[in-house]
């Protein structure tokens, strides 16, 4: 027998405004980590929003890599 579970379409938006708040929450602390580390914010918000590793974002930039170098090797 299958069983099929039947979802609202407001069910479904919540959902999906769900798990974009937590990527924005998780976007925003990327974004902190990286201008404390040293980014100017403008490579800070492309870094923050990509697939890129953090810590290996920040490591970059204690191993001497300028931040639009360090951007351009994560990007």
């Amino acid at each position: 027998m299958e069983w099929r579970t039947r979802r609202s379409m407001s069910e479904t938006v919540e959902t999906i405004e769900a798990t974009e708040s937590e990527r924005s929450k998780v976007e925003g602390w990327r974004l902190h980590v990286l201008m404390e580390a040293g980014y100017p914010l403008p490579l800070a918000e492309k870094v923050a929003a990509s697939e890129a590793d953090l810590h290996r974002a920040v490591e970059l930039l204690t191993a001497g890599c300028t931040p639009e170098t360090a951007a351009e090797i994560l990007l």
